[in-house]
């Protein structure tokens, strides 16, 4: 691995939600929880964090050199937060939404952003109680960055379908395998970005959107990938929240290689796809819709094929990447184990079948964040 290679580092935030330990509801509790991660002798300050909603907690991993430090932090992370809940009377559940619907609404964390946008767009914001996977990917400079988000744009579909883990909303089977992304989709700066060649084109777009002021920051963009603003990276936020950690690390496996070929290819000066913007809303909702069991749309083609054979089609865009890299064969593997087990999705229903509601919570809470023992039978 040459020093290129080795400059491009990662890092991956986990949102869990948060659910009471007796009766499954969403617990609001995150106040509670952050302080009890506190007397964590694991975690290191800034590792967990509130959100919009506070039956939510998110977990950031620290700058990571390849997957197997991933891994790592990711079951540290989820063992040190998963004791924080219980100590705090409620579970860590890594699924997209909670699985019983709430009787009121969630509060807001009390931050004065986030009173902002429950003013603004107060049941939108009630609704947010969804979680994602964000990766982010080390990039030289915002130029590259922004020819290597060019590159992924046609390829977050298939993140979101391998990603799909949010079937089940207020108590219901929404009949999507990522629900959340339809509800993340109602924001007014959602979804796939828009097409930017460079950082150049790529500020303005942003600053043609902030000029409307339909959204009064740059923190309200909430495309599936987008240029960091925090840090050097590119984000990809595409992905549900995931139930084990493997599938984790093989979608952090498959965005650092998206972006790393998306650098190779600016570098090399291959002219980016730019598909119309339509047909990306289109894959992408089919994608959400159905995860893996049906076609996706082919990037290359733009026409439907087999969800498998497109997904193995994703591997061979990034498998020069993933060698030099070392993570092929991880890669490789958590795919497979991904395209046989089904998402996350087809997990969740068939716990449900299986077992009801005690199965199911005992799935979205048995790695890392703990089993959920005490949950209603």
């Amino acid at each position: 691995m040459g020093a290129a290679d080795k400059a491009v580092t990662l890092g991956v935030e986990e949102e869990y939600v948060l659910l009471d330990a007796r009766s499954g509801l969403p617990a609001p509790t995150a106040g509670q929880v952050e302080v009890a991660a506190g007397l964590e002798p694991t975690l290191a300050g800034g590792e967990v964090d509130r959100e919009l909603l506070q039956a939510q907690i998110e977990v950031a991993t620290p700058v990571c050199g390849d997957l197997a430090e991933v891994a790592a932090h990711l079951v540290r992370l989820r063992e040190a937060v998963g004791r924080a809940a219980r100590r705090s009377g409620c579970v860590a559940a890594a699924s997209d939404a909670a699985p019983v619907a709430a009787r009121t609404a969630v509060p807001v964390t009390p931050l004065p952003r986030y009173e902002d946008m429950h003013s603004e767009a107060a049941l939108l914001v009630d609704e947010q109680l969804i979680c994602g996977m964000h990766v982010h990917v080390a990039v030289p400079g915002r130029s590259p960055g922004a020819g290597a988000l060019a590159r992924l744009r046609p390829w977050l579909a298939v993140l979101v379908a391998l990603g799909a883990n949010s079937p089940f909303w207020q108590g219901k089977d929404s009949g999507f395998a990522s629900w959340r992304t339809v509800v993340f989709g109602r924001w007014p700066a959602s979804g796939v970005p828009p097409f930017a060649a460079d950082a150049t084109q790529y500020e303005q777009r942003v600053g043609e959107l902030l000029a409307t002021g339909v959204i009064p920051d740059r923190r309200q963009l909430y495309w599936q990938a987008r240029l960091s603003d925090c840090y050097p990276t590119l984000e990809v936020r595409a992905p549900d929240v995931q139930i084990d950690v493997d599938s984790a690390v093989t979608l952090a496996g498959l965005v650092r290689g998206l972006v790393a070929t998306g650098l190779d290819e600016t570098r090399s000066g291959l002219v980016a796809p730019n598909p119309p913007a339509g047909i990306l809303t289109a894959a992408g909702w089919h994608a959400a819709r159905h995860g893996l069991s049906d076609v996706l749309v082919d990037p290359r083609s733009g026409k439907p094929a087999p969800a498998g054979q497109v997904a193995e089609t994703l591997y061979d865009h990034v498998a020069p990447a993933l060698r030099r890299f070392g993570d092929h064969d991880r890669v490789a593997e958590g795919l497979h184990r991904m395209l046989d087990a089904g998402t996350g999705a087809d997990r969740q229903r068939a716990a449900a079948r299986r077992g009801g509601l005690h199965a199911l919570l005992d799935l979205v809470t048995e790695d890392a964040p703990g089993p959920a023992t005490d949950l209603p039978r």
